[in-house]
């Protein structure tokens, strides 16, 4: 794993969602900065697919099951060679595919999402048909903490462990802030890790900014036979950004001309500290 090419590949993922929100005066900037590592570690190390394989019935699967972050989406898929950078300009466009939520009409994604908690749901048949088939493919998500409030998210959680789907993996994006504020004020859903385990799950926490971190998580992920994995990622909501980390403001609104040149300032920073 080298770890100084993750970084940089996810800090260009970074500039590349926070631009196309800019673009489009509209987005979700804040959960899209918080999953870019974990999002750039699965697509880079972790899953059997490539940009040539995409369409292979024995790929790896993933869906972004908190469809709202399509901005990490594309980016990551863009730097990973699956589609041209330059096509993010397509985004949030009236007479372009590129919507503000993932769809399938883009090169590399395996399922349409926006309506929280049904991502995770597909994802769970896509398992359950992996094992029907006697196929040696996984099947990976990542849900928003916020998201976590579904009812459905929970029915798919007991399915997946009533058919032992150990090809199955999810990971919580775990930045303590939706919409509308904190998670433990909306609607508080922690202890995660005791209710995961509660309903049949293999739980496995790491850092989501931390490659070491993360690999040590997919790592145990794969070994555990015999029930499904979830890896609960602590994360920064607007990570890389200095103003919008930890704002619950930027969940979704797209910064002005002045905010946009402080943040391209920053990422820029960084992607050149990388480079050298």
């Amino acid at each position: 794993m080298d770890k100084k090419k993750l970084a940089l590949s996810a800090a260009k993922a970074r500039l590349d969602a926070v631009t196309m929100v800019y673009k489009a005066a509209s987005g979700h900037p804040g959960g899209s900065l918080s999953c870019i590592d974990v999002l750039t570690y699965l697509y880079n190390e972790e899953m059997n697919v490539t940009p040539e394989t995409y369409q292979d019935p024995d790929r790896d699967r993933f869906v972004m099951s908190k469809g709202h972050c399509s901005p990490a989406m594309y980016s990551v898929l863009a730097e990973r060679g699956f589609f041209p950078v330059s096509d993010l300009d397509q985004f949030r466009r009236i007479d372009c595919h590129m919507s503000g939520h993932v769809e399938m009409s883009i090169k590399g994604v395996d399922m349409s999402t926006g309506s929280l908690g049904q991502g995770v749901a597909v994802a769970g048949g896509m398992a359950l048909a992996g094992k029907i088939n006697n196929k040696d493919y996984r099947v990976y998500a990542i849900l928003g903490d916020g998201e976590l409030a579904e009812g459905e998210v929970w029915e798919a959680m007991m399915s997946a462990a009533k058919y032992s789907l150990d090809n199955f993996c999810i990971c919580v994006d775990v930045n303590g802030l939706q919409i509308d504020g904190a998670t433990k004020d909306v609607m508080p859903t922690e202890p995660l890790d005791k209710k995961f385990e509660a309903f049949g799950w293999h739980v496995v926490k790491c850092d989501a900014h931390d490659f070491d971190s993360i690999k040590a998580a997919y790592d145990e992920a794969k070994a555990t036979k015999g029930q499904p994995t979830v890896v609960l990622a602590k994360s920064v909501k607007g990570k890389g950004v200095s103003f919008m980390e930890n704002q619950v403001g930027w969940h979704g609104k797209a910064p002005n001309d002045e905010q946009y040149a402080q943040a391209k300032e920053e990422l820029e920073a960084t992607i050149k500290s990388l480079e050298g």
